[in-house]
């Protein structure tokens, strides 16, 4: 039997974080979740340290340390409470936790997500913002650290599931493309024209997946799985020429990677999340992650497509700041997020979004990744930029 793996779920009170727990709890002699962190929902936090028991409980808010100090005792929870950005990084930088989920949405997850590389920890990483910003600076702080980086976006984990040892050089592994699958997200199918009007409510209704709102508006104009792309050469170490993308509306085959000898190989299984993260979790071993057994019967056909890239513009804007290097992955992912946020709050249309992270990405070309501090400047400008466009265009 394996040693009790100390987890530092950061982003607790999402999606992943969620899932993350719920495998936790199925594996009391495996794991222990030691910290949780959530950025200001103070109620939800309590109540799952109410039911995980955490050695530490951090609040992004500084604000709110008081009020998640006093919801604590009032639950009779007895764990050491933290509070602001950098309660988050110096938590998964100490002897708390072996392991650490970065689940945190955005660019705020980036600091974090660097101090766990840098420790030494098995880095479960679920914010490809994190790797999209700053690919260079997480690979060399996972090279200082000496730790490892398991991917648990369900694509990338397919992938690693797919190449021997995980990530290999791809060249020597006689590997010719890796295949990122896509549902295609709410729209599938539709043209601009029908793409007109779309609200946020009709944009966050995945036909698959139960996500996060903004990464529900990225699933929705494929930015989402552009990001998968730039992530993935850095994962794999692989050019956007051996980098595809196929629409599978079913999400039942969440990637694949093809070989130089005709064999394709791909990981399938129901859309859940807990299987990802339960493999990473384990790896090398497997647990029982609590999803239903596939029934490829029940299921009929598959179907596969090649992505609509003239409507769904996000996907190609990705590919191009792939192709431009240096940081214009940051740029797009900074302009994207601005945009996003307006749409969801209804001052920005749906289609939209790609027209202003193709003009941010115009104003600002590519410079070279050297260090958090340049990047976190480059990625202000492109979110004034992205503002200052917003506020021309209304």
């Amino acid at each position: 039997m394996s040693s009790i793996r100390h987890i530092a779920v950061l982003g607790a009170t999402g999606s992943i974080g969620g899932n993350t727990l719920d495998v936790i709890a199925r594996h009391p002699e495996r794991f222990r979740a030691s910290v949780l962190t959530a950025h200001r929902q103070v109620d939800p936090l309590v109540a799952l340290c109410a039911q995980h028991r955490p050695a530490l409980a951090v609040i992004g808010d500084s604000a709110l340390e008081g009020e998640l100090a006093r919801k604590l005792a009032a639950a009779g929870v007895h764990c050491d409470i933290a509070a602001g950005h950098d309660a988050i990084t110096a938590a998964v930088s100490g002897n708390r936790c072996d392991t650490v989920v970065a689940a945190i949405v955005g660019a705020a997850g980036l600091d974090s997500t660097l101090a766990a590389a840098r420790s030494g920890k098995r880095l479960l990483l679920a914010n490809k913002e994190s790797i999209v910003m700053a690919g260079p600076l997480l690979l060399a702080a996972l090279q200082e650290g000496g730790g490892e980086l398991i991917p648990v976006d369900s694509e990338h984990n397919a992938i690693f599931q797919c190449l021997p040892g995980g990530r290999p050089n791809l060249g020597q592994s006689g590997v010719r493309r890796l295949i990122l699958t896509a549902s295609g997200g709410p729209f599938r199918g539709r043209t601009r024209a029908e793409l007109s009007a779309i609200t946020p409510d009709q944009a966050c209704k995945h036909p698959n997946w139960v996500m996060g709102r903004k990464i529900s508006v990225d699933s929705a104009t494929l930015m989402n799985k552009g990001l998968e792309v730039i992530e993935a050469h850095h994962l794999f170490n692989a050019s956007a020429d051996m980098i595809d993308v196929l629409v599978h509306p079913q999400s039942l085959v969440h990637s694949l990677v093809e070989y130089i000898d005709g064999s394709v190989l791909a990981q399938l299984g129901n859309p859940d999340m807990r299987t990802a993260i339960a493999h990473a979790l384990a790896w090398p071993e497997r647990v029982d992650a609590g999803v239903a057994p596939l029934d490829l019967a029940a299921h009929a056909a598959l179907h596969f497509e090649a992505p609509d890239l003239p409507t769904f513009r996000c996907l190609a804007l990705a590919f191009q700041a792939l192709r431009a290097g240096g940081d214009a992955p940051a740029i797009l992912n900074a302009a994207n997020e601005v945009a996003v946020e307006a749409f969801l709050t209804g001052a920005l249309p749906f289609l939209s979004i790609a027209d202003v992270v193709e003009s941010v990405l115009t104003e600002l070309p590519p410079q070279a990744v050297v260090d958090v501090q340049s990047l976190t400047e480059r990625d202000r400008t492109a979110r004034e930029a992205a503002r200052r466009i917003l506020r021309n265009a209304c």
